[in-house]
């Protein structure tokens, strides 16, 4: 009976893995069908959005019937409260890809961002990329530094959002309003999407050591 019990709080962790791997692909396809006009791969990336929902709902029901059937204490009720809550913020990260993959789909043929800032696009999917690819090892072997870790890589996400605006308000941009709110848009769901990595391994560190997220988890 234990070890039945113990495989499906090993479960939960799997599924958040394979969640976290999910949105971490959906990103970097996003990023891809931005920076290069890619229709095909922003349809891939909708499409397979319904994917991340269904496996956040799985999650979901898998912890609460531990609750309901198992009455988890302690280590074992940390571990399911924290996939009920990691779980809806890999759905808002997926739903952020989904954003990203939306823009590109929308001004096809057209560029949604100017060349002048791909670079500064491309790096925020490669940052946004490796925090979701850490998270995933994170959950899968639980370490309190390599989760705290994740908030100083964040920075560079904080650090690339912060540069955008000044792009924007310089005096070299000559690309207009439209574009100037796309950027806009566009870097806030790669900011939005770091923070949401960054609580999933706070979640974890939940997990291990018993510490409450802080207040400023999204």
């Amino acid at each position: 009976m234990r070890d039945a019990y113990q495989s499906k709080l090993d479960g939960l962790a799997e599924q958040l893995a394979i969640m976290t791997e999910t949105v971490a692909s959906a990103m970097r396809k996003a990023t891809d069908a931005l920076l290069n006009a890619d229709l095909p791969l922003a349809e891939e990336v909708i499409s397979e959005d319904l994917r991340v929902d269904e496996l956040r709902n799985q999650a979901e029901e898998d912890a609460f019937a531990l609750l309901a059937l198992q009455a988890p204490v302690a280590g074992d009720l940390r571990v399911v409260v924290s996939t009920i809550h990691a779980a809806g913020d890999l759905e808002r990260m997926g739903d952020l890809a989904l954003h990203v993959a939306r823009a590109a789909r929308r001004r096809h043929p057209a560029d949604v961002v100017p060349e002048e800032v791909k670079p500064y696009f491309a790096e925020m999917g490669k940052v946004a990329f490796e925090l979701a690819r850490k998270a995933a090892d994170v959950i899968r072997h639980p370490d309190v530094e390599r989760a705290k870790q994740l908030e100083s890589d964040d920075d560079a996400m904080d650090d690339l959002h912060r540069h955008m605006f000044t792009v924007l308000m310089g005096r070299d941009w000559t690309h207009g309003v439209a574009a100037a709110v796309d950027v806009t848009l566009l870097a806030r769901f790669y900011e939005r999407y770091g923070d949401h990595a960054v609580a999933v391994a706070r979640r974890m560190v939940y997990v291990i050591t018993g510490e409450m997220p802080s207040p400023e988890t999204p």
